[in-house]
């Protein structure tokens, strides 16, 4: 039995191995063009702009630097709301406990790397118990609930017992297939519902929305949507920092 198992387990790391080949594979074939592309046309933005505002290469190269730590560090060149007040270390604090880590917010101090390992390996095992007892605690009350509608519709002959044509049909499926399909509807509609609220308040197509619902729920998080440097956004930094 022991070695059944040993084969199974091995035949299953091949499978798994397998698929992130041909995963990566396919989003080779698809997204390594158009990453090539990104950087051509980078390329060309920061040459022009260098010849605008007569900056050299090693200079402008320079400045984004800074400004990508800057950006790290939570600064903007338009006002917005701090990363690390109470609000926002709350934010930072809920993506590392379901595991979504969008990574617009990370810590910059030593300490606070290691001080995330901890609080990570302590608060994560401590989610996923809850979500865990949460979950089966709704699975149980959903059944108990369908199980007492069938109970009550349910029809039955003399004696108690099912009549001939209950006999006859078909049997009714499950319920936890029912309760299966309850929740994946449910987690339909929330995400639905979820990508039609971010495309109204951040301005995404529906789609983009979809995608990143998708992203956040399978806590995945990529943070591809989070704020990308543009050639607006050096020109501002860029007079900013000339008028100081």
């Amino acid at each position: 039995m022991r070695s059944r198992e040993t084969a199974r387990f091995h035949l299953l790391f091949v499978l798994i191995a397998l698929y992130m080949l041909a995963g990566a594979a396919v989003f080779s074939s698809l997204e390594r063009r158009a990453e090539l592309e990104a950087h051509r046309l980078w390329d060309t933005r920061l040459r022009h702009f260098s010849h605008e505002y007569n900056i050299s290469g090693e200079k402008l190269t320079s400045l984004l630097r800074h400004y990508e730590e800057a950006r790290t560090a939570g600064i903007r060149t338009k006002p917005g709301r701090a990363l690390w007040d109470i609000p926002g270390a709350f934010y930072f604090a809920g993506t590392v406990l379901s595991t979504i880590g969008f990574g617009v917010t990370a810590p910059s101090t030593g300490t606070g790397k290691v001080l995330l390992v901890f609080y990570g390996l302590l608060g994560c095992s401590a989610t996923i118990l809850f979500f865990d007892l949460f979950l089966e605690r709704v699975i149980t009350l959903m059944s108990s609930l369908l199980f007492r509608c069938r109970g009550r519709t349910g029809r039955l002959g003399p004696g108690g017992r099912a009549s001939e044509g209950d006999k006859n049909e078909a049997p009714k499926p499950s319920v936890y297939h029912q309760v299966t399909l309850i929740l994946f509807v449910v987690a339909l509609l929330v995400t639905c519902g979820a990508a039609a609220l971010y495309s109204a308040m951040e301005g995404w197509t529906y789609t983009e929305s979809l995608y990143f619902c998708f992203v956040a729920f399978s806590t995945v998080g990529f943070g591809g949507f989070a704020d990308q440097l543009t050639e607006e956004q050096i020109a501002e930094f860029v007079q900013m920092m000339t008028a100081k």
